[in-house]
């Protein structure tokens, strides 16, 4: 069994969830033994796995209908995660919606992340077999490490008892960045760090203008950092808080929580079923919550769930989801699977 795996426009959206999306499913195939290729030109793969959706995914899709292979589309997006993103993403919503249905009709099997995205799909009309798999978490890459963290606090000039939170996400409105400056306003003794990239022209101009300029001293946009140093910021920040709208997962969030750091997060329905407020994380519904939250969080006023956090981590390892997509990859190509894996991703 050969998988090609796809992903088109590395330039804009790599950076995303969906980049890191990538680069996890390598590592699952790699840790149980299943051959992939990457290169879109191959024709020796039994199964093509499409992460994207652009007109370069469409050709793939047709080409590989054409040589009679399977197809396994990866649903990272819906019409609701689409809004409140890009310039003009509102308005377009609509035809995106129609443009993702029209693509993952294309596909023998689709996959997502989650129930609640996979509940999403249904109401699209859409009839194929949907498993909810998670993106999984690298448990090797994100943990606790002292000289990382080390080095995170004195890559941002901060002391030892400065108290600091942090989120990562693309510059969209729906992620709660103007929440995330809002609250950092009303809390100056506090260091709000936002990590993620986004090219400026992409979005909105309001939000252009916080990132640039509109924004308090305590909050800083260090821009796209990986490796050591974001690493470190995960585990030796005071708190993540994920103030999102709206996903249809957040790789972020498993990233915090295999970091054994405290999580705080919106309080919306992607989280049904893996996480819950106050046994695994935190969650608000306001910025007057979220206000109250920060405050208690960072001085140890509440429970520390952060073992908790990581144990949920622990089931979607990179290995558990390996698991999970050979038994999707076996049932598509008709040869025997693990059921008790397959119904689990399945129901």
């Amino acid at each position: 069994m050969k998988i090609l795996l796809y992903f088109e426009g590395q330039n804009v959206i790599g950076k995303s969830g969906i980049g890191r999306a990538l680069s996890h499913q390598k590592r699952a195939l790699s840790s149980i033994g299943i051959d992939y290729t990457l290169d879109p030109k191959a024709t020796d793969y039994d199964i093509l796995h499409i992460n994207t959706y652009g007109p370069k995914s469409l050709r793939l899709v047709k080409k590989a209908k054409r040589l009679g292979k399977k197809i396994v589309f990866h649903a990272h997006s819906t019409e609701e995660d689409f809004g409140n993103s890009f310039v003009g993403s509102n308005k377009l919503a609509t035809l995106f919606k129609k443009w993702l249905v029209s693509l993952y009709q294309q596909a023998d099997h689709l996959i997502t992340p989650t129930p609640y995205s996979k509940k999403l799909l249904r109401s699209y009309g859409l009839t194929q077999p949907i498993s909810a798999i998670s993106n999984g978490i690298d448990l090797k890459k994100y943990y606790t490490d002292e000289h990382k963290e080390a080095a995170f606090r004195k890559h941002f000039n901060l002391t030892e008892t400065q108290k600091v939170i942090i989120c990562v996400g693309l510059f969209f409105e729906r992620k709660g960045i103007l929440d995330f400056v809002k609250i950092a306003e009303k809390m100056p003794e506090y260091t709000f760090i936002w990590f993620g990239d986004v090219p400026m022209i992409s979005i909105p101009a309001n939000i252009r203008h916080v990132v640039k300029k509109a924004h308090p001293k305590n909050v800083i946009f260090p821009g796209y950092i990986n490796g050591d140093l974001i690493e470190g910021a995960y585990s030796g920040a005071d708190l993540f808080f994920f103030p999102s709208y709206e996903e249809t997962e957040g790789i972020v969030v498993l990233e915090a929580l295999a970091s054994q750091q405290q999580v705080l997060l919106r309080n919306i329905p992607v989280y049904d079923g893996w996480m819950e407020d106050r046994k695994n994380c935190y969650m608000g519904d306001n910025n007057q919550e979220f206000e109250q939250l920060i405050h208690q969080l960072v001085n140890h006023r509440l429970p520390n769930l952060s073992m908790a956090g990581f144990r949920t981590a622990q089931e979607k390892s990179i290995t558990q989801i390996g698991e999970e997509l050979k038994s999707v990859y076996q049932a598509v190509l008709e040869l025997p699977y693990d059921h008790q894996v397959y119904a689990k991703v399945t129901k």
